[in-house]
């Protein structure tokens, strides 16, 4: 393996471990302040933290035009509102689901939009391997078993957090679309700011958020927002220049995995043998359904793969 390689993976897998582990922050912080003002707080801070970096990198690059926050301003303006429109519902359904589901079990289902993607892929003409309804069906069939009890009940909050799954695969087909056309971190500062300014007046007209409360937080919103979404997207959009699209896929849907495990150490979330068997099928199918265009990858220097769009994941 290159050594760029190895370096990329550390990369994204390190960024996988702090998405992961942001999943029991975002648990943590719904006990003391609304899901609203904690996305107004998170993304804020997310925005804050990528700027220093953008004006870093655009000094490293200062002779070419792409760069600029000029070249290209609509682009940026309505391409980061439709991005950010769609990250305002996403993080927003993902957040209110976690008042009522553990932060294992919301990692694993929002992991589904990796197998998602490909399928909704085929609305805008992208080829889709069999892998990929083998996974399908694999993943439907754990989060059958992870959020539907043996009487047939379904958690209020497992379903707002396969809503914000489907979201997540539409953000990412559209963040596909944008890339080539953007600076990814540019983009990235204008949907956030896009998200916290959306959730800024329904969070003060729906939502009771006291100084006691902002105090309890603290730490999960510097943590949600500085390193989860300011670090962690930095890292993936580095670490994904020298990594193979489904690779990076695979590598960053362990996601779950780091969920589950702090769940279990952070917050004491416990695993029955029927969300267990869940919790297996859904990150089987989330591999499965990379494995094609993983090897693919693997016999492609450039990484083109037609199946798997270089995507960025959305921050969440």
């Amino acid at each position: 393996m290159k050594r760029s390689t190895l370096k990329a993976d550390s990369q994204l897998l390190l960024a996988a471990v702090i998405w992961g582990a942001a999943f029991v922050g975002q648990r943590a912080a719904m006990e003391h302040i609304g899901p609203l003002m904690f996305n107004v707080l998170r993304f804020a801070l997310g925005t804050i933290v990528l700027l220093p970096v953008i004006a870093l990198r655009s000094a490293g690059a200062a002779n070419s035009q792409s760069e600029s926050w000029n070249a290209g301003s609509d682009v940026y303006l309505h391409g980061g509102l439709l991005a950010g429109l769609l990250l305002f519902f996403g993080a927003g359904l993902q957040q209110f689901g976690m008042v009522h589901t553990p932060a294992g079990k919301a990692g694993f289902i929002t992991g589904l939009y990796v197998v998602l993607v490909p399928i909704f892929g085929l609305f805008v003409g992208q080829r889709t391997a069999a892998t990929t309804w083998g996974g399908m069906a694999l993943a439907l069939a754990g989060l059958y078993f992870l959020s539907v009890t043996e009487s047939f009940d379904v958690n209020r909050g497992d379903l707002l957090v396969l809503g914000c799954a489907v979201v997540w695969a539409v953000h990412v087909l559209i963040i596909a679309w944008l890339a080539p056309q953007t600076d990814p971190l540019k983009l990235a500062a204008v949907q956030f700011a896009v998200v916290a300014l959306m959730s800024l007046p329904f969070a003060l007209l729906r939502e009771t958020t006291t100084i006691s409360g902002l105090r309890a937080s603290v730490w999960p919103i510097l943590y949600c927002g500085a390193i989860s979404v300011g670090i962690a997207y930095t890292l993936q959009v580095v670490g994904q220049r020298d990594a193979a699209p489904a690779h990076a896929a695979i590598l960053l849907s362990f996601e779950a995995v780091f969920a589950a495990v702090t769940g279990y150490l952070l917050l004491h979330e416990r695993f029955g043998r029927r969300e267990l068997l869940g919790c297996g099928l859904m990150l089987a199918g989330i591999v499965v359904s990379q494995v094609r265009a993983f090897s693919r990858s693997r016999t492609q220097p450039d990484g083109g793969i037609q199946e798997t769009p270089k995507t960025l994941r959305p921050a969440g």
